[in-house]
């Protein structure tokens, strides 16, 4: 899109001539000053319709041959100018745009130009794509954008990777997302649910290259537009997609240790009134891991146990996301794209139990094999179509999408040298979206919006189990575990929403109601059940600007968690011979209430962001341990059978501190800091047992980015994560730290990075777990140690945008809609 072209000339221009103002006016008496007038406007994208942020509106004075006022437009492309009485000669100008002149204009009073509408210059565009080099931060009413730049430390990385390295969230070792310390985040792309975070969301993150990124969204206060899924928040993930004319794009080549390769592209080629562009992505790594877990039991006549398990994890796949633009006319277009992946993995999983009998003071040992492959595969329909009328904001779009998700795993667990266990597991899902959005601007400063949202979502499990029959040496389906799940959940919602400017202050108002039918239907066991739950959501979102480079915020909203399929399942599998997980049917979602208390500001070389967030939460859905009352034999010892579930357990207040400071003292150096505190009093009780928590926890990052002689880039990356405790569980604390260096090369047409994940290999899981009957410490490794990764990166048609000193945020001002 031609609003990411870069305007890193204009915006000098811009700087000088607004310096340039101050000085002129230094040489006027106060009576000249008093004649200032005001003159206003806005400047669009002929196009796309679209406002153009930094355009530059200059006033040149013919009598004193120079210009004399001058300014640059906000995000929604207005300008508002003081200007001395006189004739002026204006120009209008955005870089690889032509440029428009009025000539001889006689200002003498406020005056508002209008709207003025710039055409792409293709000649002084020449097919050159500009990309941006460094991350920058926007702020807005609801959310933060951070434009994904040059991170090298995801260099050759994952999504994954990406997203543990943005402000406010953290990826632990296995994948998981969690938002200020919460892991019940939505996370969408391109503003909606995806296959690529489906089923298995964890794994389809870390198959999506980082280079497909342009922006992540952090949506901590999300307005009623939105869905209101996900207690936490929502991340957006938004995908890149050029819009200049000709052919332009990237290649990407990265081979690492252990074992990991990888070759990814994007290219996007535009021809008159059709886009069309393609971002694909093959990738083979190798993960190594271990889970070790030293249970004691309180009863003297258990022994205890040591169950070790190491793994190596080899996954390989081809993920693609292609479609076509086509610009109907100057106020419409219509957009089709398909989403397509294949992965395939492979998990070789040994496990090794110790068993220790506190009677005799004896060992035995006995090894479990447990290999296990999987298939992957996701296919996805897009359809959009998008109606800009004459009034700039003044819009209606429609959504379809449709997905189909297939997750095969197939395993053979082997006790001893013996097969004893086939297990098999087949997953289908599919989903149908449905959404139509209207945005109607009302004067200059207030918006209306009111939208309708379906989402059809079906699966299928399929869980089959064969144990080995020691009388027949023959493989027969264990009825006890085998099972199929068929879950549905259809939800249809409807939203409005009124935002205003007055003066300094603006608001977002919204309401959303939702209504969520969900069918559980077990056919093993006959268990069918149906629940139908209605809820209104309400979202207040408020900023006053203190100036034009400070600002409050202040957030409202009600979210909500559902449970996931897996987790209303009753029938239980296995995570190893002693460990079961089994669902729970009755589940209800969780319901929160959200405020949030955010505070900007922009003073020398510092930007400061933080906020203030209080959540409380009913119905809340946690995991317990307790024993089934089965047992197995294991050596000719008895052993009791732990079983892991969800329940609605308790009553959450959490509050928490977040504070963010980015330092750049210069182009060379740039420093940025997170810093997030938290507290959680959790009030529940389980089966008689106090469930109550009062936990403090707190994390902290540090990125510091420096070039070194010869243009060498150096980045160092550093997260801790503090400890965490609740009822049932002591996690402790754990810090990673990231190591990163590149360098252009061939006129900055290509890059060469090289980076250390985990550098001291520390990021390791610790956890000690007190239930009623027995006592376990858990260390848990997902990433096996450093990680190494060497990336080439060749772009043609396209250039690094160069980083732009003044305005980084929107603070608020005016309604993001």
């Amino acid at each position: 899109m031609n609003r990411f072209i870069s305007t890193g000339l204009m915006f000098f221009l811009s700087i000088l001539i607004t310096y340039a103002q101050p000085k002129s006016n230094e040489v006027q008496s106060e009576s000249t000053l008093s004649k200032d007038v005001t003159v206003t406007g806005k400047i669009l994208d002929k196009e796309t319709n679209e406002p153009l942020e930094y355009a530059t509106i200059s006033f040149l004075n013919k009598q004193k041959n120079k210009i004399v006022a001058g300014g640059i437009t906000d995000i929604k492309g207005t300008f508002n100018i003081p200007v001395p009485r006189g004739v002026y000669d204006i120009s209008i100008e955005y870089i690889s745009f032509k440029t428009q002149t009025i000539q001889n204009k006689r200002i003498t009073s406020n005056v508002n130009l209008g709207t003025f509408f710039l055409e792409v210059d293709l000649e002084s565009l020449d097919e050159v794509e500009i990309v941006a080099e460094r991350t920058t931060v926007e702020i807005k009413l609801d959310k933060k954008i951070y434009n994904v730049g040059k991170d090298l430390t995801v260099s050759g990385g994952n999504v994954s990777d990406v997203l543990d390295n943005v402000p406010s969230v953290s990826v632990d070792g296995e994948g998981n997302v969690a938002l200020r310390g919460n892991d019940n985040v939505r996370i969408l792309i391109n503003g909606k649910p995806s296959g690529l975070v489906g089923l298995n969301s964890t794994d389809a993150l870390q198959q999506l290259p980082a280079e497909s990124i342009e922006k992540v969204e952090v949506i901590t206060s999300p307005s009623a537009r939105y869905e209101a899924e996900g207690t936490a928040g929502i991340l957006n993930i938004i995908l890149r997609r050029s819009k200049l004319q000709g052919l332009n794009g990237s290649v990407t080549a990265n081979v690492g240790h252990p074992e990991a390769a990888g070759v990814s592209g994007n290219i996007n080629y535009r021809t008159g009134d059709i886009n069309f562009f393609s971002t694909t992505s093959y990738r083979y790594n190798e993960r190594l891991g271990h889970w070790y877990n030293d249970v004691k039991y309180n009863d003297i006549n258990t022994p205890d146990l040591d169950e070790k398990r190491d793994w190596t994890d080899i996954s390989k796949g081809i993920t693609t996301n292609t479609g076509l633009e086509w610009y109907i006319n100057g106020s419409a277009s219509l957009t089709t794209a398909v989403v397509y992946s294949n992965r395939n993995s492979d998990d070789r999983s040994i496990n090794n139990l110790v068993q220790l009998d506190k009677n005799t003071n004896t060992t035995s040992r006995s090894l479990r094999l447990n290999p296990e492959l999987g298939t992957n595969e996701t296919i996805q329909y897009t359809v959009n179509f998008t109606k800009n009328f004459e009034k700039s904001d003044h819009k209606l779009s429609f959504d379809f999408q449709y997905e189909d998700t297939n997750d095969d795993e197939n395993s053979i667990i082997n006790f001893d040298g013996i097969d004893t266990e086939m297990v098999a597991t087949f997953e289908d899902e599919t989903q149908i979206l449905l959404q139509t959005d209207y945005v109607l601007p009302i004067g200059e400063k207030s918006q209306f919006e009111v939208g309708y949202r379906g989402d059809y979502n079906n699966n299928t499990t399929d869980f089959r189990v064969d144990t080995l029959n020691i009388n027949t040496n023959e493989f027969d389906i264990n009825r006890n575990l085998t099972n199929i799940f068929n879950f549905k959940q259809h939800l249809t919602a409807a939203y409005v929403q009124f935002g205003s400017k007055i003066n300094k202050f603006s608001y977002l108002l919204g309401l959303r109601l939702e209504n969520t039918k969900t069918t559980i239907d077990q056919p093993t066991t006959g268990d069918f059940e149906k629940k139908n739950l209605t809820g209104l959501f309400p979202s207040v979102n408020l900023n006053y600007e203190i100036s034009d480079d400070e600002s409050i915020t202040l957030g409202y909203n009600r979210r909500l968690r559902r449970p996931r399929g897996f987790m209303l399942n009753p029938f239980p599998s296995r995570s190893s011979i002693t460990n079961v997980f089994q669902g729970n049917p009755a589940l209800d979602p969780t319901y929160t209430d959200r405020f949030e208390l955010g505070y900007l500001n922009k003073f020398n070389k510092f930007t400061l962001s933080s906020a203030l967030y209080y959540a409380h939460s009913t119905n809340v859905m946690t995991f317990v341990s307790r024993k089934t009352g089965e047992t197995v034999i294991i050596n000719g010892e008895e052993f009791p059978v732990i079983e892991r579930g969800p329940i609605n357990l308790a009553t959450d207040n959490r509050y928490g501190f977040e504070f963010n400071l980015n330092y750049s003292p210069s182009r060379k150096w740039r420093v940025n800091t997170d810093f997030n505190v938290f507290k959680l009093e959790r009030n529940g009780n389980f089966n008689g047992i106090d469930l109550d928590a009062d936990n403090l926890t707190w994390s902290a990052r540090l990125t510091n980015k420096l070039t070194l002689p010869y243009k060498i880039d150096w980045q160092t990356s550093m997260n801790y994560r503090g400890p965490s405790e609740d009822a049932q569980n002591d996690r402790k604390g754990r810090l990673t730290t990231n190591l990163a260096f590149s360098k252009d090369l061939f006129k900055e047409k290509a890059s060469l990075a090289f980076n250390i994940r985990d550098v001291f290999n520390s990021n390791i899981f610790k956890n000690h777990i007190t239930a009623e009957t027995f006592t376990a410490d858990q260390e848990i490794q997902f990433r096996g140690g450093r990680i190494f990764n060497l990336s080439f990166t060749y772009r043609f048609n396209q250039q690094k945008k160069r980083e732009r000193n003044g305005r980084g945020f929107d603070n608020g001002s005016g309604v993001d809609m």
